[in-house]
């Protein structure tokens, strides 16, 4: 039974949410009813959403593949912590205009993490 990937799941839904209303909010005030319409802004927005929802899901996929396999708590919640930091420290530093360049790149690298880690975690504990 899941226990702790839920948490993750919920608190990474809210982020996803929040983004959808951004792209939303964006497309209305530059009334743009899809696609990017060469704006900027819109684009912004649209690939800040887009590269979450390319993230997230997998991310959640494999912490809750660990967790069912019985790795301990504290595994869990590191590979929890460290995609859910990755995913907000990418969004807000892709999403400013200027883009915080640090901030995206961190973002990445324990989203990296957090994937790789949970991946071989993966593979060791089913075998």
């Amino acid at each position: 039974m899941l226990s702790i990937t839920p948490i993750y799941a919920a608190l990474l839904a809210i982020i996803y949410v929040a983004l959808s209303g951004w792209v939303i909010s964006t497309r209305r005030s530059q009334k743009i009813s899809y696609g990017d319409s060469g704006n900027g802004e819109m684009l912004k927005a649209v690939r800040t959403h887009s590269n979450f929802a390319e993230y997230a899901p997998f991310g959640l996929l494999l912490i809750a593949m660990v967790e069912l396999q019985g790795a301990s708590g504290l595994l869990v919640n590191l590979l929890g912590l460290c995609l859910l930091a990755g995913r907000m420290l990418h969004a807000y530093g892709f999403g400013k205009t200027p883009q915080i360049v640090i901030l995206r790149q961190l973002g990445m690298v324990l989203t990296f993490t957090a994937l790789l880690v949970a991946a071989i975690s993966n593979l060791i504990l089913a075998f």
